[in-house]
């Protein structure tokens, strides 16, 4: 029998390539002679990175030390070299929200990940970019990264505000003349939102509250982005540019990246059509089922695939959402009901998909 193991992290306890090792070690207690593919997944967020490069060892892994966090400490940045000469990066390494000591929705910004990219573009001269949006700290609409690629944002003065997205009230102009070209093959930003970048669905006012903005702060937040978009034009309303603070519209329309499905793209790179096909299960799961989970997540890509594979999907989750349906899958099972408590399936996640996994083994028919 063979089992693909494709499941997302299970954020805050445990990682993509964790859980699948979890889940290979509980179904091999019970049937150790299948055959058991592990493919860890991502949907464009925080994983994104290490999905990747687990799924191609053939990948190369690189530091970028001294980076500006997004509080302007420092910190080490990272991407992958693929060997079709695509770099891989990931926002939340150099500008994501858990390298805050405490929050700064005004302030905090994505500088740290444009001098990433911009050190993958020096050393390495990539064909192509993607990069993973999700876990950011800020709502900069992307201008911090851009300004290490070589965007000058000024004001009226002429002179360039500090970073964060309420410096962006005071941006008049934007001057492209240093800014970086994209590489050949162009630039895929990889998202699970299709939010806006402005209103009430917007970048601001969605997530500004998650990165600890007030109310107040949101109005900022959104006369910034508002500013930006008057300054760089391109597609604001465009689905998914209000995703990572806006950081999706400012590199589409600063820098003409493509805004993508994120689980479906890290579907591809991980070769998931070729490990389903001849497959007899495949098991996924991340750590809350509910109803966003099918609308571009990680699980529901997995879903959809196994789906059209005609090969029988199991979900396995730290929590499911009641009355969430299960749309054709052939299981869903809960850590949480397994553990007894929520605290106890986050303490012990390993355990417990172990322990999902091995009952899925015993019931699942040979």
């Amino acid at each position: 029998m063979r089992v693909v193991l494709a499941p997302d992290s299970f954020k805050g306890s445990l990682g993509a390539a964790g859980a699948a090792r979890a889940l290979a070690e509980g179904w091999r207690t019970v049937r150790p002679q299948d055959e058991l593919l592990l493919c860890p997944m991502a949907d464009g967020g925080e994983g994104t990175l290490a999905a990747v490069t687990t799924a191609h060892p053939d990948s190369t892994r690189h530091l970028v030390p001294g980076c500006t966090g997004p509080d302007g400490r420092p910190v080490n940045g990272r991407y992958a070299l693929l060997p079709d000469g695509t770099a891989v990066v990931e926002l939340a390494v150099a500008s994501g929200l858990p390298l805050l000591e405490r929050p700064a929705p005004l302030t905090a910004g994505t500088r740290g990940t444009g001098e990433t990219i911009a050190a993958a573009l020096d050393r390495h001269r990539p064909r192509r970019l993607l990069l993973a949006l999700g876990g950011s700290a800020g709502t900069d609409g992307g201008a911090g990264l851009l300004s290490a690629l070589g965007l000058r944002l000024t004001d009226a003065d002429g002179h360039q505000p500090p970073g964060g997205g309420a410096a962006l009230g005071a941006v008049r102009h934007a001057d492209r003349a240093a800014l970086r070209p994209p590489p050949p093959d162009g630039v895929v930003l990889l998202t699970d939102v299709t939010n806006p970048l402005l209103g009430p669905d917007g970048a601001a006012a969605v997530y500004g509250p998650q990165k600890g903005a007030t109310p107040a702060d949101i109005r900022i937040l959104e006369a910034g982005l508002a500013r930006l978009a008057e300054v760089l034009g391109g597609e604001p309303q465009l689905p998914g540019s209000g995703a990572a603070g806006g950081t999706a519209y400012g590199l589409h329309a600063g820098w003409g990246a493509r805004i993508a499905p994120g689980a479906a793209a890290v579907a591809d790179l991980l070769g998931l059509d070729r490990a389903l096909a001849g497959a007899d299960l495949v098991i996924t799961g991340e750590g809350r089922y509910d109803l966003t989970s099918l609308r571009g997540k990680a699980v529901g890509e997995v879903a959809r695939r196994a789906t059209a594979a005609r090969v029988p999907a199991v979900v396995i989750a730290g929590a499911v959402q009641v009355g969430t349906p299960r749309a054709g899958l052939h299981a869903l099972r809960s850590l949480t009901a397994l553990a007894g408590t929520p605290a106890e399936a986050r303490r012990h996640p390993t355990r417990w998909l172990r322990t999902a996994a091995a009952r899925t083994a015993r019931t699942f028919p040979h």
